[in-house]
């Protein structure tokens, strides 16, 4: 069987486990094919703030209201391979409208991106999460995420999608997996500055497959800066399914260690 074979077969596999959860907001991001170099590391710092969201209508009794949420997540990564990287999300740090602030978790990923030259305009990869949250961000505390990773490149354009596929893995409300598809499209506009957006689509559960008005929908406007060694990403966003947040603010922060 071959590389590509065994990562659908490795999805397939993963994506019939019961448990759907709604994903945590600790990171806005659509994953690429960039990766520590084997045996450096790597911090990236996740910054997102609900502006405008819910302060009502939560899912759940005891769920934190999004509206006014401060979410602040540092994202260690090690470069095990030049093609396996590992990482964790640690602290997960939330504030709520009134400024309290709270360790929300934490979690751990393993990212695996297929041997491809760097001239080679396709890459694909795959990317698994477990980690605990505090029961007022999911009822279930454990969740895992399946992450699949389709790109290409060709000229200044670069096109990326990710397949999304969110499990409980232990709580009281385990249901079946829940579904996203995410998608970005930037454009260089000289080296060091990239712009484009991001659209991130809820497409439902296992038995509830399709339904996109139900589902959060949220699309982003964002640039990519190099300022030195430091990478910044900036987005501002807006939710148009349900459940929505209306203005949501991201910044993941590209911080030089090592």
């Amino acid at each position: 069987m071959g590389a590509r074979s065994q990562g659908l077969a490795l999805a397939l596999a993963l994506a019939g486990l019961a448990g759907g959860a709604r994903a945590a907001d600790e990171e806005i991001q659509v994953y690429i094919d960039d990766m520590s170099a084997q045996g450096a590391y790597g911090l990236d710092v996740h910054v997102n703030d609900v502006l405008k969201g819910r302060l009502a209508n939560v899912d759940y009794a005891g769920e934190q209201a999004s509206q006014g949420r401060l979410r602040i997540t540092p994202e260690w990564a090690y470069g095990l391979t030049p093609n396996i990287e590992l990482g964790a999300y640690l602290p997960l740090m939330t504030f709520d409208d009134h400024g309290n602030g709270e360790i929300g978790g934490v979690k751990g990923r393993i990212k695996f991106i297929a041997p491809h030259d760097k001239d080679d305009p396709f890459f694909w990869g795959v990317n698994f999460e477990l980690g605990r949250v505090r029961r007022d961000i999911d009822i279930n505390p454990w969740n895992a995420e399946l992450k699949g990773i389709v790109g290409y490149r060709t000229g200044p354009w670069t096109l990326a999608t990710n397949l999304n596929i969110d499990w409980a893995v232990s709580g009281p409300a385990k249901g079946p997996a829940s579904y996203q598809l995410a998608t970005m499209v930037t454009r260089k506009i000289v080296e060091g500055f990239d712009v484009g957006f991001e659209s991130y689509n809820g497409l439902g559960d296992a038995k509830r497959f399709g339904r996109l008005g139900d589902n959060d929908q949220e699309f982003f406007a964002i640039i990519d800066k190099s300022i030195g060694k430091w990478d910044l990403n900036l987005g501002v966003g807006t939710g148009y399914g349900r459940p929505e947040d209306r203005l949501i603010v991201k910044a993941i922060i590209g911080v030089p260690i090592g």
